[in-house]
């Protein structure tokens, strides 16, 4: 493997980023990270080493509120809206190795893309990556508990004949971060639309979680 001076000096060399079928992603969200489900799907991209293995995956989606959608920069821009909703990659990697793969991430998205992400306060998570990728931080949702299913489905989804009043999950409150792709007019317009007040970003020490699990290597880059 290359040493961590090696990565950050040849990133680009050593690494490439492509769009990749959703499904390569399945068994890295379910067994890999640490929310263990498969969320809504519309973009996915992989991070491959030099021997064309696949060492990270990150995923976009639409996201299941839409009064989440309308909450960013208003009704008229919210099927603009897209959620990094997860983004994994195997550990010794490097120190810039996440930046570098969301970074490459974005750029495959032109003008009429407004993203959303968390960063799970329940998790110690500060959302450094999207500091390190220029994401605008726009504070902490609340703690909240709402509908949801046993196999962790979102309430959208949830069974009509069941007690939803008994049946309740816990949203822990969550670090929010939004991002606008395009020309730089046309981020300007977004940011004057966006209904949240940009603050500065949040420090902390980041807690770890268990993802020593290792993705079969199936998904070759051909």
């Amino acid at each position: 493997m290359p040493t961590n001076e090696e990565l950050r000096d040849n990133t680009k060399e050593l690494y490439k980023v492509v769009r990749i079928e959703s499904f390569h992603t399945y068994d890295w969200l379910l067994k890999k990270h640490y929310a263990h489900r498969i969320p809504s799907i519309s973009f996915s991209f992989g991070l491959y080493d030099i021997e064309r293995r696949l060492q990270g995956i990150c995923t976009f989606g639409k996201p299941a509120s839409p009064s989440l959608c309308e909450g960013i920069c208003g009704k008229e821009f919210s099927p603009m809206v897209y959620e990094l909703n997860r983004l994994c990659i195997n550990d010794g990697l490097g120190e810039n190795i996440l930046s570098f793969f969301v970074g490459k991430c974005l750029t495959f998205f032109r003008t009429g893309f407004i993203f959303v992400s968390y960063a799970d306060t329940e998790y110690g998570h500060h959302g450094y990556i999207y500091q390190a990728t220029n994401w605008l931080y726009t504070g902490v949702t609340k703690e909240r508990t709402d509908i949801g299913n046993e196999d962790g489905t979102h309430g959208r989804h949830y069974d009509k004949t069941i007690d939803k009043t008994v049946n309740r999950k816990h949203r822990s409150a969550k670090h929010r971060y939004v991002f606008f792709a395009g020309t730089k007019r046309n981020r300007e317009l977004l940011r004057s639309h966006l209904k949240y007040p940009i603050l500065p970003y949040p420090k902390g020490d980041n807690k770890r979680y268990d993802a020593s699990y290792t993705p079969p290597t199936q998904a070759v880059l051909i």
